[in-house]
């Protein structure tokens, strides 16, 4: 019977170890496939698509979307000198976005976590609600609001749409890990004079730091591959994000895939090194509220 057990345990672990190869594999194969063609020609792609290992090795897409003329390429999109303008400008665009929703979020978050009134409850609610509806019905309200506002083709009317988006997604996270917060420690500040601002800033979002960098880390994904927003309030190209730009390298006559594969890649750079600069706080932060009592 023992020895039954002790099998069944190294069974369990060869199967769960055999799962977890199964899983990065799935998610590695298709990065492997994005480097392979990122570093051929989009002749020798096209000519040998069956081939696994490339049959010749390459810079000159990077060269490309980085400025560089490179007379080997017979047809290069004109978009494509947009390219660092656009890295840049969805830089900016993120990082804004994070930041603000962080700073809003917390505060809504910290109330609904802490006042115990109907409306906050409500507001959850209607916060979920707003995530059903999807984004492209909203589209022409939106155009229309932003025109009257004059943020059209601007990079804040981005910021303030994907704001107003993502900042659900910011307070249903930030409630789960203030909640699992001990309120004792305010209560203690409160008594010695500390207000609610106070006890939010000095208490709640120091000991926040794993759900903070959670939030962070998911809107700055969401907000940098973000398509349907930036190409619905830009229409001129100095304004145009990584995905709008890869959006126009695909015609009714040619996909540029080696070019579109370099930009896949440069543009992955920021997510990852955010992920990994954040990685041991993100898993506390998605579970604490899973995790509490």
């Amino acid at each position: 019977m023992a020895w039954d057990v002790k099998g069944m345990k190294s069974l369990t672990v060869v199967f769960l170890n055999l799962a977890n190869v199964l899983v990065i594999l799935f998610l590695t194969v298709p990065l492997l496939a994005l480097v392979f063609a990122s570093v051929q020609t989009e002749r020798t792609l096209i000519g040998h698509y069956m081939d696994i290992i490339p049959r010749e090795l390459t810079s000159v897409n990077f060269e490309v979307i980085m400025g560089r003329p490179v007379p080997a390429m017979w047809s290069i999109p004109k978009a494509i000198i947009a390219f660092p303008r656009a890295f840049g400008n969805s830089l900016i665009v993120a990082t804004s976005v994070t930041l603000l929703t962080l700073v809003f979020g917390s505060l809504m978050a910290y109330a609904v976590a802490r006042l115990r009134v109907r409306w906050t409850q409500t507001m959850m609610y209607v916060n979920l609600a707003t995530r059903l509806v999807p984004i492209i019905i909203l589209m022409v309200p939106l155009f229309v609001t932003l025109r009257r506002l004059q943020l059209l083709n601007t990079l804040p009317g981005i910021i303030v749409t994907e704001v107003g988006f993502l900042l659900p997604y910011a307070v249903w996270i930030l409630v789960a890990y203030f909640l699992s917060l001990p309120g004792e420690l305010e209560d203690a500040a409160r008594i010695d004079g500390c207000t609610r601002m106070g006890c939010l800033l000095r208490i709640v979002l120091p000991l926040s730091a794993p759900g903070l960098a959670a939030t962070a880390v998911i809107v700055f994904l969401i907000s940098w591959n973000e398509l349907l927003i930036p190409l619905i309030v830009t229409s001129k190209q100095e304004m145009m994000t990584v995905p709008v730009l890869l959006s126009t390298l695909v015609s009714d006559f040619h996909v540029y895939y080696t070019l579109m594969a370099a930009i896949s890649l440069v543009g992955l750079l920021p997510s990852a090194v955010l992920a990994l600069l954040l990685q041991k706080y993100v898993v506390r932060g998605l579970t604490a509220g899973a995790l509490k009592g």
